[in-house]
């Protein structure tokens, strides 16, 4: 987990690194270069700036993912798991009632005499 997680750092501080370059080398406007090796794209420093801004948005997104399914996975097996347990309480308690035998019931009229 650790290893995942330091590669994640080194993906995302290469990520600003490369953005400020670029920033630097080209103040007006940029040049991407393809993944491809062939070419590049042009944009002006805004578009440039808001495309790797998604991009950290997106790395940090894919970041939290794991931790907030876990969370979910845990919430609903905690509430499966206190169903069920609610479940067999009350199946105790019916099954207990079930077998008490009846009393006598005091009727009113007969507390105040």
């Amino acid at each position: 987990m650790r290893l995942v997680s330091f590669i994640q750092v080194l993906l995302l501080l290469g990520i600003a690194t490369y953005l400020a370059l670029v920033t630097l080398e080209n103040p007006g406007v940029v040049r991407l270069p393809l993944p491809t090796g062939s070419g590049e794209l042009t944009v002006p420093v805004g578009a440039g700036v808001a495309i790797f801004l998604a991009l950290g948005v997106l790395f940090a997104t894919l970041l939290l993912l794991p931790g907030l399914w876990r969370e979910r996975v845990r919430r609903g097996r905690e509430a499966r798991l206190r169903r069920q347990a609610e479940d067999r309480l009350t199946a105790t308690l019916q099954a207990r009632l079930g077998s008490a035998t009846p009393t006598e019931v005091i009727t009113d009229s007969e507390v105040t005499t």
